[in-house]
């Protein structure tokens, strides 16, 4: 078996606070849905959203709205995506990789809804699976506070 004897790539504390500043603040919605960045890697990003009663989709259990899931997946699968993209691109400026957000769009994405989204929190993983020229593909996992899986995504994103 072969090893790999790639350095890993770490992106700067200044990519990563544009980032979340990107994800956290200049992305009002996220604001509202109270998503937190706890984690942005190359190999992937991970979130958290605390239930409050502006997320309830049903009201009867307490259960958080289908919308807010496929809003958060989205969300992260493009982040995913963005970071991955920075790893490739890290003989340009913090900054000038942060501008790659301004070019990105959502162009598929699919949703599974596996169980009734019912939590205090729920934490959010992406992965991005590939990054073209032009294309980037990720895969996204919505999770219960115990770890269960609740609905899982998959999305398409341009990036140029």
């Amino acid at each position: 078996m072969l090893q790999s004897t790639a350095t890993p790539v770490i992106l700067e504390p200044e990519f990563l606070e544009g980032l979340r500043q990107i994800y956290e603040e200049k992305m009002v919605f996220n604001q509202t849905l109270g998503l937190k960045l706890t984690s942005v890697t190359p190999e992937g990003v991970t979130a958290r959203i605390t239930m409050k009663p502006e997320l309830v989709g049903h009201f009867a259990y307490n259960r958080i709205h289908g919308g807010v899931i496929s809003a958060v997946l989205d969300t992260l699968g493009s982040a995913a995506v963005l970071a991955t993209l920075a790893a490739k691109h890290m003989d340009e400026a913090p900054f000038k990789r942060l501008e790659r957000f301004a070019k990105m769009g959502t162009i598929d994405l699919r949703i599974d809804y596996l169980r009734p989204g019912i939590g205090a929190y729920f934490d959010i993983h992406a992965q991005c699976l590939r990054v073209g020229s032009r294309v980037g593909q990720a895969r996204m996992e919505f999770m219960g506070p115990d770890g269960s899986l609740m609905s899982t995504g998959a999305a398409a994103y341009i990036v140029s």
